[in-house]
């Protein structure tokens, strides 16, 4: 029965020394280091990890839920792989998520429910927002834009200017703002 731990953080400029001495005092006798963003599913060392874990009663341990992952989708997935496996799951900063017992599986289940519920009305109002945006910008007259800069052209936007066109209908000509038109104007 090996207990394993995961160390990760997110760039190669921060320091694992914590994670690992406090995995190391909670018993962990091979530790998997990694320094790269947990919003990557496709992380080296983690998968390393899940594969050494292959016997009935194997742990795994990190000092921090979001050390193992991002979302909850891939927290589940990793967690379900483990149960498949028999290993066991626990997290030192959070007693209560302790997969090797009857109340830690409890908890897990329910907190994967509510992160998922986060996620979903996350995304929710960030579909209510883009829709929003859109609807101003169509009632403006300005063309939708996802987010990327426009490119402006300062050429079309002056001869715009000088046929006489208003600042509104070059925007709309342009595929800019207004206020992108007066700024290129005042220059």
């Amino acid at each position: 029965m090996a207990v394993v731990g995961y160390a990760r953080v997110s760039s190669t400029g921060q320091d694992l020394a914590t994670q690992i001495e406090k995995l190391k005092a909670a018993g962990a006798t091979k530790i998997f280091e990694e320094k790269q963003s947990g919003t990557n599913k496709a992380r080296p060392k983690l998968q390393e990890c899940l594969n050494y874990l292959r016997d009935e009663g194997d742990t795994l341990l990190v000092t921090k839920l979001d050390r193992l992952a991002r979302s909850a989708a891939h927290l589940h997935e990793i967690v379900e792989g483990l149960n498949v496996k028999g290993v066991g799951f626990k997290v030192l900063d959070d007693q209560s998520l302790d997969t090797t017992s009857r109340t830690g599986k409890l908890v897990f289940g329910i907190l994967a429910s509510i992160a998922e519920f986060e996620t979903a009305l996350r995304k929710e109002r960030q579909m209510e927002g883009i829709a929003g945006a859109k609807a101003k910008a169509e009632a403006e007259g300005v063309p939708w834009n996802t987010g990327r800069p426009v490119k402006l052209d300062h050429d079309l936007i002056r001869k715009l200017k000088s046929d006489g066109l208003s600042v509104r209908k070059i925007a709309k000509e342009a595929g800019c703002s207004p206020s992108a038109v007066q700024k290129v104007l005042s220059n």
